[in-house]
């Protein structure tokens, strides 16, 4: 593994251990995590917070302000796509022209399944989907399995 390689790693690690801390306050929601990175150093980081309250995107992009073209995400789960009980994440990601977006899974809910995805590089948003997904499935495939509508598949392709 190059070393540039390792450190997109540990960045993605990072993230999955912050959606460790979401648990049990996240329920039902999944304990998504996610990291910030600017100039190879980590700016914000968050966690799924308790329903109705934001997602691990929107807890990492309120701690920076301004636009965020030189900053890479890493997100355990895709950012959604939909509004429901709280904003689109992909949609505050787009508003806030993140550079580039590092997903470990695809969000097998059926209002998201690629979309968030397709939303960010709609917007010129690169993204690197499946990046460290076998990591990150043992800490959210539980929660995903119990959600209404979800369910894990052992592994969606989304280039």
């Amino acid at each position: 593994m190059t070393e540039v390689l390792q450190t997109f790693a540990s960045f993605m690690c990072e993230a999955i251990a912050q959606g460790d801390l979401a648990l049990p306050a996240c329920l039902p929601n999944p304990p998504v995590g996610c990291v910030l990175v600017r100039d190879g150093a980590i700016i914000a980081r968050g966690f799924t917070q308790p329903p109705y309250q934001p997602h691990a995107e929107a807890m990492a992009l309120s701690q920076i302000e301004g636009t965020l073209e030189d900053v890479t995400a890493f997100v355990t789960l895709e950012p959604c796509a939909f509004h429901q009980r709280t904003p689109s994440c992909a949609k505050e990601m787009i508003a806030r022209r993140i550079g580039t977006v590092y997903v470990a899974l695809i969000d097998p809910h059926p209002r998201n399944q690629g979309r968030g995805i397709e939303m960010l590089r709609g917007a010129g948003v690169r993204v690197i989907a499946n990046f460290l997904s076998e990591e990150a499935r043992p800490h959210l495939a539980p929660y995903l399995n119990r959600a209404p509508g979800r369910t894990v598949l052992p592994s969606v392709d989304i280039p």
